[in-house]
This record gives C-alpha cells, sequence and structure tokens, in this order.
C-alpha cells in the first residue's frame, strides 16, 4: 500500500491514499464441476479454501442458490465469491421488487456475471474467480461458466480449474443426455475423486447440488471411498530424471 501527498492552501500536509487494487488472491477454493441429466443440472465442489498452499479452512461452501431457478459454484478467491453473491442479492431483490409474476432465469443471471466480470476486467480490478452457473427455467436446461476476465460459454457439461484438464476428458468420454440422477452423482464423483488425487488444493469433503424444475437442494457434505496402493503412489520418483 503506498500512499501520496500534498499541501493545502494552509501549509498542512494531505495524505491521499492510492488506489488499491487485487494483487493476488487470498484465501481460494478449487474446482466445480457441473453436467446436464435427464431431469435438470448437477454442480459439485470440495469444501476446501486454500490460505496460499495451506489447506486452511475445510467446510467453505462454494455453491449457493441465486433466486428460483439458478444455482451459482465458484472457484478462485472466497471473498470476491461473497461480493458476487451480494451483488446477485441486490439483482434479486430488484426483480422482486416490480412483483409482475416473472423471475430471472438462469440464462438472465448468467449473463449479468458475464458483465460483471468483463467489467472488472476492464478497470484492472478483477473479481478473482471462475463460475459455474447452472439452473432449470420453464423445463429448459441451462448450464454455463464464466471466466476472471468475462469469457463465458454454455455447454453440456462444464468445469474450472484444474477441473477443466482433469475431468473434462472423462466427462467427453462417459457423458450421455438422458443420465439418470445416480448415474450423473457417480460421474461427478469419479471426477471428483481423480482431482482428489491429482490436485493438491482439493479436499475428500464435497458437496453435490441438484436443480430441476421444482427448485435447488444442495447435500450435506461427505467424503468419498479411497485408494492411494496404486503403484506410482507408492514411489512417486520412480523413473524420474535429475540430481534431486
Amino acid at each position: 500500500m503506498h500512499s501520496s501527498s500534498s499541501v493545502d492552501k494552509k501549509g498542512s500536509e494531505i495524505f491521499e491514499m492510492d488506489s488499491q487494487r487485487t494483487l493476488y488472491p487470498y484465501v481460494t477454493g478449487t474446482s466445480v464441476i457441473g453436467i446436464k441429466y435427464k431431469d435438470g443440472i448437477l454442480i459439485a465442489a470440495d469444501m476446501g479454501g486454500s490460505y496460499g498452499s495451506t489447506l486452511r479452512y475445510k467446510s467453505v461452501e462454494r455453491m449457493k442458490p441465486v433466486g428460483k431457478h439458478s444455482l451459482l459454484g465458484a472457484s478462485g478467491e472466497i471473498s470476491d465469491f461473497q461480493e458476487i453473491l451480494r451483488y446477485l442479492d441486490e439483482l434479486i431483490l430488484y426483480d422482486n421488487m416490480w412483483d409482475d409474476g416473472n423471475s430471472l432465469g438462469p440464462k438472465e443471471v448468467h449473463n449479468y456475471l458475464n458483465r460483471l466480470m468483463y467489467n472488472r476486467r476492464n478497470k484492472f480490478n478483477p473479481l478473482w474467480n471462475s463460475l459455474v452457473l447452472g439452473g432449470v427455467k420453464n423445463g429448459q436446461k441451462y448450464l454455463g461458466m464464466v471466466s476472471i476476465i468475462g469469457i463465458h460459454f454454455e455447454d453440456n457439461h462444464v468445469a474450472t480449474g484444474f477441473g477443466n484438464h482433469l475431468a473434462r476428458p472423462i466427462l467427453r468420454d462417459e457423458w450421455r443426455e438422458d443420465m439418470s440422477y445416480e448415474e450423473g452423482v457417480k460421474l461427478l464423483e469419479k471426477c471428483m475423486l481423480v482431482l482428489l488425487y491429482r490436485d493438491r488444493s482439493a479436499i475428500n469433503k464435497l458437496q453435490i447440488a441438484k436443480i430441476t424444475e421444482d427448485g435447488v437442494s444442495i447435500s450435506p457434505s461427505y467424503a468419498l471411498k479411497t485408494f492411494w496402493k496404486f503403484s506410482a503412489f507408492q514411489n512417486p520418483a520412480k523413473g524420474a530424471e535429475g540430481s534431486w
């Protein structure tokens, strides 16, 4: 933090604070994965919050309902995610004040988030998050994501963070449009298990959210059954080149 000073007409020195920007995130969450299934949308995320490289917090909820039809999941800076939720609370409240029988659907909320992230990027003061937005309205399923700089798209399955590299190949191979709820949960758990093995920021405590025409529900947190006796885990440095 820096300050600059100037002198007023009476000779008193005035200190002015320079404008501040988020230079790097402090407490962050890792991957969020979303898929469409037969009856709606499923989104999964673990509950870890990393302070730098330290897994400091183990009960951070990174998925929140938005209005009547949508749910938002976030990777990245937790405090910026909380700020986004405050913006969305204001948006939903303003929409409800019209009392016209209509309510914002997932497509409208996704468009709002796209403009919000792109606006903050243009101010060189980004909200340090990647977002997954899913919802169902009037029988139409919607699933999209928005990056830290406002890049956005919708798809049948999306992922943020390491999930983009490790989970989406699995989803491309195994996802089907007519998947049942049980099959969708099993596929998400498989992706989350791979991330648990390969992403140092992931923890074995996750939640899965379901969004249907009837509303949003988020499961209690639970752990996956793991197996750590793979041969590659016994001697991870075997075959590695170098002097270490």
